[in-house]
């Protein structure tokens, strides 16, 4: 990759900061990479600058005397002239709520301070490209719209096909995503499936985040499937599943006699994927030498199989994903910033499904109409009872936990309607107890019983449990575990 002149066009830039340093700052790393970077003071002049002249981006800081950065990005976003100009919010390390506000005002992202430059240009550049391409074919969609012509009875026509194929279509959606993570309605939902839109067609790397359950790998999978690499096989790798011993002929391949026991040569993961994706999956506990070879294959695209000197080229799209929170990694020493920087060019978030409770429904329609043709049954009825326990649930094991209640229905339901109290006569709360994460709830809180709910130190719960405790604490707040007071 090359890491010198990182715009594609010649683009004009709006850095908007009431510290002078910073405006230094952005005007020393932007200018030499061929942007144009205008600057300004305060949100009157930012908002005069646009008026003056309508720039390709915006970077606005938040915290600024008078008018702050989220006040100026709505009355942006309220004028036709410039709502569509992307807008980078500039905020300080540590400020979530002012992140989440940021992209409810508007923004399309964010930097946090102090600027790390790589990142900078990385996620200038990205959303400078995407804006581009949006309004290329918003153009291509208006010139098209103006040179259509039909009559009137063509257009009803039209109307009433389209209305009695819509059902269908909705179906073959629902179905297409076979194990329905991906089905949704919800705004939450909506944000994620167009996020997925706007980068599938790139080669920009792609970090996607979320509890386990949400459905990460149907996301770097439907990313895949609508990408130019979409006719080649997706690579999958689990890197919490590989042994650290293995773990690096598995990624990049091994020559024969590279170690005791490698009797032949072995291509590796990367090597697979030359020409298509690969998913690297739970990227956060890829062991930190790793993380190290994984950067240079980022950055220009190369590696050395296990026991050779010869440099393989590959041409690899990558997709990851973690349920770990990488900021609290990094600040620990267990994971690379400069791979953080690679990999998070394109965050996307997946909601956990107790954030898209108006999804449910739609979900357990779509698991039902999936377990009832493999397991020949036709459901057709769901109390109000048992769909009301379902949508008031937490799902702390979130829609894969969803997924294997209905499934245990399915099995023990008759006739046309779905029972849950049919389910060996227990609630919700104790189907939960059957699953991987209630074995593991029940668990923790056994260990924490017999600690006394020490969780640090010598025979803490973490060191009885052998794992980090700030693993462990990710893993009490995942699944709903709290001392009672």
């Amino acid at each position: 990759m090359n890491d010198g002149n990182l715009s594609t066009f010649s683009a004009d830039i709006l850095a908007v900061d009431d510290v002078p340093e910073n405006l230094k700052l952005l005007l020393n790393l932007l200018v030499p990479a061929g942007y144009k970077v205008r600057p300004a003071s305060n949100g009157a002049e930012a908002l005069d600058a646009v008026m003056s002249k309508k720039p390709d981006l915006i970077l606005l800081d938040i915290k600024m005397p008078d008018m702050d950065g989220f006040e100026v990005c709505k009355r942006l976003k309220a004028d036709s002239q410039s709502e569509k100009i992307p807008i980078i919010f500039i905020t300080a390390l540590g400020e979530t709520a002012d992140k989440v506000k940021a992209f409810r005002a508007g923004g399309v992202d964010y930097i946090t301070k102090p600027f790390q430059e790589e990142e900078v240009l990385m996620r200038v550049q990205t959303h400078l490209e995407l804006h581009r391409m949006r309004m290329n074919l918003e153009s291509i969609v208006a010139e098209r719209t103006l040179n259509l012509q039909m009559s009137y009875e063509e257009i009803e026509q039209l109307k009433k096909r389209l209305e009695r194929e819509n059902i269908f279509l909705r179906q073959e959606i629902e179905i297409q995503f076979s194990h329905d993570e991906i089905v949704g309605d919800s705004d939450a939902m909506k944000g994620v499936l167009s996020q997925t839109e706007m980068v599938a067609k790139q080669r920009t790397s792609v970090l996607i985040l979320g509890e386990t359950g949400t459905g990460k790998e149907l996301l770097a999978r439907a990313i895949h499937n609508i990408s130019p690499r979409k006719d080649r096989v997706m690579i999958k790798v689990n890197c919490a599943a590989l042994p650290a011993t293995l773990i690096e002929s598995e990624l990049f391949g091994r020559e024969k006699g590279a170690f005791t026991g490698a009797l032949t040569r072995q291509l590796g993961r990367f090597e697979a994927a030359n020409g298509s994706t690969i998913f690297l999956d739970e990227i956060g506990d890829l062991p930190l030498e790793m993380q190290a070879k994984l950067l240079r294959v980022l950055h220009d695209g190369q590696f050395e199989r296990l026991g050779s000197a010869e440099s393989v080229t590959v041409d690899v799209r990558v997709i990851a994903a973690t349920n770990h929170n990488l900021e609290q990694e990094m600040s620990e020493g267990r994971f690379r910033k400069d791979l953080y920087y690679r990999l998070s060019v394109f965050p996307i978030t997946v909601p956990p499904l107790r954030e898209r409770r108006e999804d449910i429904p739609q979900l357990i329609w779509s698991f039902v109409r999936e377990f009832g043709e493999s397991m020949g049954k036709s459901i057709s009825e769901i109390s109000k009872k048992d769909m009301d326990k379902l949508k008031n649930y937490s799902w702390p094991g979130n829609v894969r936990e969803l997924k294997n209640i209905i499934e245990r229905a399915m099995i023990l339901s008759t006739g046309t309607t779905l029972h849950l109290d049919q389910v060996g006569s227990r609630d919700v709360e104790t189907i939960q107890s059957t699953t991987l994460e209630g074995a593991e709830r029940r668990h923790i809180l056994g260990v924490l019983g017999n600690t006394s709910w020490k969780i640090s130190g010598i025979n803490g719960a973490a060191e009885v449990l052998g794992l980090k405790e700030s693993t462990l604490r990710a893993r009490m707040k995942k699944l709903g575990i709290q001392r009672k007071k």
